[in-house]
């Protein structure tokens, strides 16, 4: 695990995670699994569509997640 990847659900975190806090962990794990921290122009594209879909799929596993014990928000929907 990239140790610059933070739990970004509460308790840990105790407010909801930001877009930028979602899309910083991808980032992180885009970097880490391709082993660029910044990608050669022709993988620019592939990199950025790639750090798009997990921030995309980290706003769902965080938008479903139940924490037991704690009062469920309801929140407004994600753009």
């Amino acid at each position: 695990m990239c140790r610059s990847i933070k739990t970004l659900r509460p308790p840990v975190l105790p407010e909801e995670a930001t877009e930028e806090d979602i899309r910083a962990a991808a980032l992180q794990y885009v970097r880490k699994v391709s082993g660029f921290r910044a990608p050669a122009t022709h993988n620019q594209e592939v990199f950025d569509q790639a750090v798009d879909e997990i921030a995309e799929a980290t706003r769902k596993l965080l938008d479903g997640l139940e924490i037991r014990g704690a009062a469920r928000a309801v929140r407004p929907a994600r753009p």
